[in-house]
Formats: C-alpha cells, structure tokens, sequence
C-alpha cells in the first residue's frame, strides 16, 4: 500500500498518477477518514488529559460535594471517551479498507499509455524459426504423439484441464528440475517448498487480495486460500520481520502449483494448455534495499532471460505502460517466447518491481546497519520460468516434420537422455 503521510501531502499528484494507470482509488474518502480519525484521536488525548489532571485533584479534595461534583463531571467525561473510542476504530478499520483499494503508482521510468497497444518491446531474441512443413499447434501436435490428453482432462475436472503423459510428463518435470538448478546454481537463488494453501493476510499482504478474490480458489470452511503464484508465500516468509543488518538481498526461487479462476481471460483466446486453472511454474522472489531495487530488476529480468536463452528459444520483453500495469507493480517487464504452432507470443514470465508496495502491507522491513531505524524493503518478483507455455514453445519450436520433437540439449540430462519425442 501506499504511505499515508505520502496520500496526505501528494492527494493532486496522486490523482494524475490514476489516470494514467486507468485505475480508480478512494483518495477523497481516505483523506476524509483520515482527518476523521486524526480530529477524534486529537479529542480523545484532550479528554484523557483532562481525566488525568482532574482525577489528581479529586483525590486531595476535602469537600464531599465538590468532589462528588467532579466525579460525576469526570464519569461523563469517561463515556466520551469510550464513544470517541469506537468511532475511531470504525474510522480506523475503513481507512485501512480504502487504503488496501489504492494502486501502486507507476515509476517515471514507465511509459505512459491507454492499454497493452501500447506497451514497448524493447527488444526480440533470436531469429523465429523456418520450417519446410506447416508446423502444428501443440494441441494437435501432442495428441498425435499420444502425450497430450484433452478429453480425460476435462472428464476429470472439466474445461482448462488436461493431462500430461509419457514423455510429455517427464518433458514438463525436466524442464522445472533444470529451470530450478539454474538458479540456483548459476544465478544465486536459495530454493524454498512453500505450501500450496495460505491465510488470508498472505494474499492482502502481495496484494491479490481484496481486489483480485473472485479470480482465487477458497477453502471456505477452513479461510485457506489456493495460491496464484509462488510469489505470495515467498514473499510472506518474512512479513512482520525486520531483517538484520547484511542479510540484504535475499534471492529465493520456488517450484509451485498455482491455481487461478482466469475469470479474467474471458474471451481470450484458450485453446490448449495456454490459460488453465492448475498450472506449474518456477518463481523468482528478491527482497532488496530500496537504492538497489532498479538494479535488482535488471538481474531478475536477465536471470528470466535465461531460461529462454538457454532453451534456445526465439523470445522478447515487454515493458508494460502505465494502462496495463498491474496493481502492485510500479515497473513490469514480460518475457514473451514464440510458438510458431500457435503463430504467437505467449507471456512466459513478468518481472516487476513493486517497490514497498508489498512490503507495506505485509510489513517487512530491515536495519540498514546497526541501530538504524528500520526501513521497508523493496520487494519483486518474475516467473523462471511458467509452465506449461514453456513446454508449448519447446514443443513447437522443436517439432519436426515428422510429428516427432527434438528434446533441448540441456534437457536430456534430465530426460534420461531422450533425444527425440516420438
């Protein structure tokens, strides 16, 4: 979330930074709560001032009547206080309401646009590959080597569900294993195994919730929420820490499940394994100092740059504008790879800077050295990368005229030394 002190002194600037981002946030009713609760606060200590003092000279009154007089005056003032007591914890609670509806705001550096149209590419990877033959999408291209099975995915759990098999499954566990060793190896990461399931405050505290709810699986009974992304229990590690001196950065990658409604891809194009609602990815989380985070970005952007690099994958990045920003991101980078079956980009990773964006909400902070106040860290994040997208694009990519799919070399290690799917 955003400072209030900041909301308070920035309302005008903040305002146009909201028409930029195409967002709505209640900055007039928070600005109200605000004074709201700041003039019952200020009553509030007044009151108890006065009970205070009063209450001192009352006990080296003589007079009976006098004193009686003043406790009754002080019991009047006591229910005043409770009232103002309660009204400043409604105000309080719809303050801290309104103030979980504000967007992050965009840094300088994002370009200013209406929509996607008008995100930059900034730069494309690689040549796209030539074939001799019409390349097929993935969702005949599996089927046809016996791999991938749409019809008993939704037989089982319905539509946006399939099953991996055979190869496929090895192809998919190959790619998280290495995805996951090159991280770690190579790029410094500390791997972590997260639950699959966290609380509430978890959600509230990356920013999915209260927003984003309806697009979130529940375990209603129980208030377990079906994590979105690896991203919000890593980043949640450490929420109501204050992390020592020297410990900055902290580098964490993930393997998860995630699961999604994708109540938001309506009408978009999901043919195949492109939107499910249960899909595998490897996460990058950073936790750094606020005048390293830019620099950071540029590491994780590369680091997810890598993978596809790696897998010899025609790819290229995206910098989002301000009108197709996400809500907790103040800079958004996507890494797009090539599926020439599908004959389209498909969004392998977003890599993005929240700033203390998140970090206000779950409330991490760190000692610059020791004995400094703490401060809050700047948090981001990029996939490293998505699957199954990266099996489309290895799948297509690699398809022959055949029907068969070469295995990426740096994959065979894990693929017991298949070279070829057929």
């Amino acid at each position: 979330m955003l400072d209030l002190a900041y909301i308070r002194e920035h309302a005008a600037e903040i305002k146009v930074e909201l028409v930029k981002l195409n967002a709505a946030a209640p900055i007039d009713e928070i600005l109200a709560l605000d004074e709201q609760r700041r003039a019952a606060l200020q009553e509030v200590e007044a009151l108890r001032a006065q009970r205070n003092a009063v209450s001192k000279q009352i006990s080296r009154m003589k007079d009976p009547q006098q004193r009686q007089a003043l406790i009754d005056e002080m019991r009047q003032v006591g229910d005043r206080i409770g009232a103002l007591e309660v009204e400043l914890g409604q105000a309080e609670e719809r303050l801290q309401a309104a103030l979980l509806e504000v967007p992050n705001l965009p840094d300088p550096s994002v370009p200013v646009g209406k929509d996607d149209t008008e995100n930059i590419i900034t730069r494309t990877v690689g040549d796209l590959p030539k074939f001799d033959f019409e390349p097929l999408p993935h969702w005949e291209l599996g089927p046809s080597l016996g791999i991938l099975d749409f019809e008993r995915g939704v037989k089982l759990s319905g539509t946006r569900f399939y099953i991996l098999s055979g190869a496929a499954a090895r192809l998919q566990r190959a790619l998280i294993t290495w995805m996951l060793d090159l991280h770690i190896n190579r790029h410094g990461y500390r791997e972590v195994y997260v639950p699959f399931m966290v609380r509430r405050d978890c959600l509230v505290g990356t920013g999915q919730l209260p927003k984003f709810g309806d697009n979130l699986y529940r375990d209603a009974e129980e208030d377990y929420w079906f994590i979105p992304t690896a991203e919000v229990p890593v980043t949640n590690l450490h929420s109501g820490e204050i992390l020592e001196p020297g410990t900055l950065p902290v580098n964490y990658v993930a393997y998860s499940a995630c699961f999604r409604r994708e109540k938001m891809s309506a009408g978009k194009d999901t043919r195949g394994m492109k939107r499910g609602h249960q899909f595998d990815k490897v996460e990058m989380v950073k936790l750094v100092a606020p005048e390293t985070s830019m620099d950071e970005l540029a590491k994780l952007l590369d680091n997810a740059e890598d993978v596809c690099r790696g897998l010899g994958l025609p790819y290229r990045v995206v910098q989002m504008c301000t009108g197709d920003l996400s809500f907790t991101a103040a800079v958004k980078y996507d890494v797009e790879v090539w599926a020439p079956g599908c004959g389209e980009w498909l969004e392998v990773s977003s890599c993005s800077n929240f700033r203390d964006f998140q970090a206000r909400r779950a409330n991490i902070r760190y000692r610059p050295e020791e004995g400094a106040r703490p401060q809050f860290v700047h948090t981001l994040n990029g996939s490293g990368l998505a699957l199954p997208r990266t099996m489309i694009a290895v799948m297509e990519n690699y398809q022959q005229a055949d029907g068969s799919i070469v295995v990426p070399e740096v994959l065979r290690p894990y693929m017991g030394g298949i070279e070829v799917i057929r």
